[in-house]
């Protein structure tokens, strides 16, 4: 699409979009096959569904609508620290769960997973109160630098390590309202 297009059809932010790599149509038809998985891995399990706040919001909440079983939901925030800060794993919790989880079926929900090291520190943590089950679902995997193997059990995509922005993924706040994934134009990122 042509950026005259993208700005016509998704307004002004669409001409920092150098290109879609992942269109509406196929977020939400994999939302669907992944929230069909979970309807039937979970059925009489009422889980409870477990996410970082901001970027999850929209694959949380679209997730949700699309699992005709009982789910919770529930949120942690967490600081955002310097890369070195990040390459020694130091996470800080800003909000944590207000749901007890010990016995609970818990799905941790993520919209991109990418060295790993924030998402294996959540849950050690998560795994510390003793759910009945713990599970990870992530709907953008970007492989190529993960430093810590995490099994994911739900996985949307594997998306290039490149800077990508959109349904829920930001740039300094920015595009999370985009309803694609699309790689951000260089001159967009300063």
């Amino acid at each position: 699409m042509k950026t005259n297009d993208l700005v016509n059809k998704y307004g002004e932010m669409a001409a920092d979009i150098g290109e879609i790599i992942i269109s509406e149509d196929q977020i939400q038809k994999r939302i669907q096959e992944i929230a069909d998985q979970i309807t039937s891995d979970y059925r009489g399990k009422y889980p409870v569904m477990v996410g970082v706040l901001k970027g999850v919001l929209f694959f949380m909440s679209d997730l949700m609508l699309k699992i005709p079983i009982p789910v919770e939901m529930d949120f942690l925030a967490v600081s955002r620290y310097s890369s070195e800060a990040r390459s020694k794993s130091f996470v800080r919790l800003l909000k944590d769960l207000d749901t007890p989880i010990t016995n609970r079926h818990i799905l941790f929900i993520e919209d991109v997973i990418d060295t790993g090291l924030t998402l294996n520190y959540l849950l050690k943590s998560l795994k510390e109160r003793e759910p009945a089950s713990l599970e990870v679902c992530v709907l953008f995997n970007k492989p190529k630098y993960r430093l810590i193997d995490i099994p994911l059990k739900y996985k949307g995509f594997d998306i290039p390590d490149r800077f990508v922005v959109g349904y829920g993924l930001d740039h300094k706040e920015k595009y999370r309202n985009l309803p694609f994934v699309g790689l951000l134009k260089a001159e967009a990122l300063h």
